[in-house]
């Protein structure tokens, strides 16, 4: 039995389904069943609640083999601490506690850059991966850059204005990820029941891109011209918090992009088992196209 957390996540949809398609038996972790599909509801088990409480991750974890493990990362808690590690901390109890054998999490890159100690949301994100690893279970966080999803949140932007904004510096070329490959990397690594440990899997998409090369990309897809514009910290702060996030959660998302400019995504190299397929240009033609222009 294999057991999803945040099932109706963009990452956790595509993983249900390439897991359903592979004949493996799923127990969903979701708060409410009804943002289930019909089609998945009638095919897996569920355990109905929030995958943060002690008792509905317990009963998730009962006879379970393997978790996924993907913490939301949530703007409304007091600080990424608690968002990521405290959060956390019922699961690891619950693993021990069922003999889960194999826990695979969603995290970032960073760990063992100077910037990783003051990178925020993934200065948490790898305590969390630590937790987890301590709990003693085999573990492995699929740790990522920035998501090629994000990106869709300015959808409306893009068609209204022309322009997308980011925090991120225009000219740096980092990776970045579909979440479809995030979704295909963690298939296969709960699938296989032959690593053991703790360690990292690096997913960085084919190629590294700033986001003045985005801009030319999402221009050439739409036919129109589209413009970059980076914004300041204290902006995105601002934004995060007249969105309902807490200044802490706010002001650890800008600590991770400052982190991001001084290269921190760029620390792991490229090899031929950590480059995933989807391409900047084929996310924009298939995802973001049809959200700007439908």
């Amino acid at each position: 039995m294999i057991v999803i957390t945040a099932p109706t996540s963009t990452i956790g949809r595509r993983l249900v389904t390439d897991l359903l398609d592979r004949g493996a038996p799923l127990r969903l972790v979701v708060r409410d069943a009804s943002r289930l599909a019909p089609e998945v509801r009638e095919r897996v088990e569920i355990v109905e609640g929030s995958h943060r409480d002690a008792a509905v991750i317990d009963q998730a974890c009962e006879g379970a083999e393997a978790v996924f493990w993907l913490a939301p990362g949530d703007g409304s808690e007091p600080g990424p601490e608690v968002a990521y590690v405290d959060f956390t901390r019922p699961a690891c109890a619950a693993f021990a506690r069922h003999g889960v054998r194999r826990v695979v999490g969603v995290s970032a890159l960073g760990r063992g850059t100077p910037m990783a100690a003051r990178a925020g949301l993934v200065t948490a994100s790898l305590a969390m991966d630590d937790l987890i690893a301590a709990s003693g279970v085999a573990y492995r966080a699929v740790v990522c850059p920035s998501f090629m999803h994000n990106l869709l949140h300015q959808a409306g932007t893009i068609r209204e204005k022309g322009m997308f904004f980011l925090m991120a510096r225009a000219d740096l070329k980092v990776p970045t990820v579909a979440t479809r490959d995030i979704a295909g990397t963690a298939a296969r690594l709960l699938l296989d029941d032959s690593w053991t440990g703790s360690g990292e899997v690096p997913v960085l998409g084919p190629e590294d891109i700033s986001p003045d090369q985005m801009a030319e990309v999402v221009s050439e897809v739409l036919g129109t011209e589209v413009r970059y514009q980076q914004i300041p910290g204290a902006a995105l702060k601002d934004r995060m918090t007249g969105f309902g996030s807490t200044a802490a959660m706010a002001q650890a998302m800008v600590d991770m992009f400052e982190a991001k400019n001084e290269g921190m995504d760029n620390a792991v190299p490229r090899t031929a088992e950590s480059t995933t397929p989807t391409s900047f240009r084929q996310w924009c033609e298939e995802v973001l196209r049809p959200a700007v222009t439908g």
